[in-house]
C-alpha cells in the first residue's frame, strides 16, 4: 500500500516547487530570450510521468553542461499556455495526440513537437480488485448507489476529466447516476487509498503509465467501445524556436524511447522508493538501465 505521507506530500511538493520557481523568476533562462544555456522544464508535479521524466532529463542535460530550472504548474491549460508563450522551454511527457489535443489545437502553432518517447499511454477508469461484478465501464450502470453516485476524478482541466465527463459517461449512460468529482491527482489517490484500506467500493479516473497501477490492487475497467480513447504516445514539447536555438538537443530528444518496464521502474523509484530524493532515484534507475538513454550532446 502506498505511504500516506506521499499522498499528502504531493501537493506540498508542488507548492514548494512553485514558490521556488516564482522566487527565481528574475534569473536568466533560454525561455526569456537571454541566449544562455538554461533549460526551463514545466510539468504537472502530481502527474508522475512528467515529474519522473523531468528529473531524468535534468540529469543528462546537467551532465552535458546545461543548467536546468523547474517551473511546475497545477493545471494542464496553464502549462500549455506557458510553453506557447515561451515562458517555459519544455514540457516533458506531454499527451498531445488525444488527451490534450484541444490544447494543441489552441496553442500548437507556437509549440514544437520534438518527438514521442513512449507509445502505450492510456486513459482508464479503475476499481479495486476486490470490487465484484464490475469488469467493464458499462457494468457501472445501475450501480450508482453502490459507489455513492461518484466517479472520483483529478484536476478539472485534465484531458482525462474531459474524456470521462464528455465521452465515457454519456456513451455508457452513466450521467443520471454518477457525478464526476474533480479535485486533484493527490486528492484522488488519497481517496483511493482510504477506500482500499476499508475495502469500500470506489471507481476512479486513472491512466497508464502511473505508479498507482503498481502499488494499489486496482484493475482497469474494460472499454469495448474505446470511448476513453486508444493508446497514445507521450511527447517532448518545446517552445517555438527551441530547435533552432538547440538543434543538437532537439535531435537528441527525437531519439529517446522507453519501454513499459523501464518507465514503470522510473516512476516507482522517483515517486515511491526515493520520494523527495530525485537524484538518488535517477542514480538507482541508471544502475538498472544504463544504456536506455544516451548521453546528451555537450553544450558547445
Amino acid at each position: 500500500m502506498i505511504n500516506r505521507k506521499l499522498l499528502a506530500g504531493a501537493g506540498a511538493s508542488a507548492l514548494a516547487l512553485t514558490l521556488a520557481a516564482c522566487a527565481d523568476d528574475g534569473g536568466d533562462s533560454a525561455a526569456n530570450g537571454t541566449g544562455d544555456a538554461t533549460i526551463t522544464l514545466g510539468y504537472l508535479p502530481s502527474w508522475p510521468d512528467g515529474l519522473s521524466t523531468a528529473y531524468l532529463i535534468e540529469h543528462f542535460l546537467e551532465e552535458a553542461g546545461y543548467e536546468v530550472e523547474h517551473d511546475p504548474q497545477s493545471e494542464a491549460a496553464v502549462l500549455y499556455t506557458a510553453v506557447a508563450n515561451g515562458d517555459i522551454d519544455m514540457y516533458p511527457s506531454a499527451w498531445p495526440e488525444m488527451t490534450h489535443d484541444h490544447y494543441m489545437e489552441e496553442h500548437g502553432d507556437n509549440i514544437e513537437d520534438l518527438g514521442a518517447y513512449y507509445d502505450n499511454a492510456q486513459l482508464t477508469l479503475a476499481v479495486p480488485e476486490y470490487v465484484e461484478g464490475v469488469d467493464k465501464i458499462e457494468d457501472l450502470k445501475g450501480q450508482g448507489e453502490r459507489f455513492g453516485g461518484r466517479i472520483v476524478g483529478i484536476e478539472p482541466s485534465a484531458g482525462l476529466t474531459d474524456q470521462t465527463e464528455n465521452s465515457a459517461m454519456p456513451a455508457y449512460d452513466l450521467d443520471a447516476e454518477y457525478q464526476l468529482a474533480t479535485s486533484s491527482t493527490p486528492a484522488m489517490l488519497a481517496e483511493l487509498d482510504a477506500a482500499i484500506q476499508d475495502e469500500e467500493d470506489i471507481v476512479v479516473t486513472l491512466w497508464r503509465p502511473h505508479f498507482a497501477n503498481h502499488v494499489f490492487p486496482v484493475r482497469d475497467l474494460e472499454d469495448p467501445d474505446k470511448v476513453m480513447g486508444e493508446a497514445e504516445a507521450l511527447h517532448w514539447l518545446a517552445r517555438s524556436g527551441f530547435s533552432e536555438e538547440f538543434p543538437e538537443l532537439a535531435d537528441w530528444f527525437a531519439e529517446l524511447s522507453m519501454t513499459d518496464e523501464e518507465y514503470g521502474a522510473l516512476e516507482d523509484l522517483v515517486v515511491n522508493e526515493f520520494e523527495g530524493e530525485e537524484d538518488k532515484a535517477i542514480a538507482a534507475w541508471l544502475e538498472q538501465y544504463p544504456d536506455v538513454i544516451p548521453a546528451a550532446p555537450q553544450r558547445s
